[in-house]
């Protein structure tokens, strides 16, 4: 099951994963949210993250403090 997220304004979204090779060689996991589920959708928040709304209704994540 995908990890999913409704707004406050009701609009559901989930949460992603995509790794991208940086032209140093070294490997970076960029999580986003989709209103779909398309390739690479999470079944749950990563360790040390947490989800938080923005002002405008987007949900991003944010480290744990």
């Amino acid at each position: 099951m995908a990890f999913s997220f409704k707004n406050s304004r009701g609009v559901t979204y989930f949460l992603h994963a995509k790794a991208t090779l940086l032209k140093s060689g070294k490997t970076q996991t960029l999580y986003f949210f989709s209103k779909e589920q398309k390739e690479g959708v999470l079944n749950a928040v990563p360790a040390g993250y947490a989800v938080a709304e923005t002002a405008n209704g987007l949900p991003v994540l944010k480290k744990a403090a």
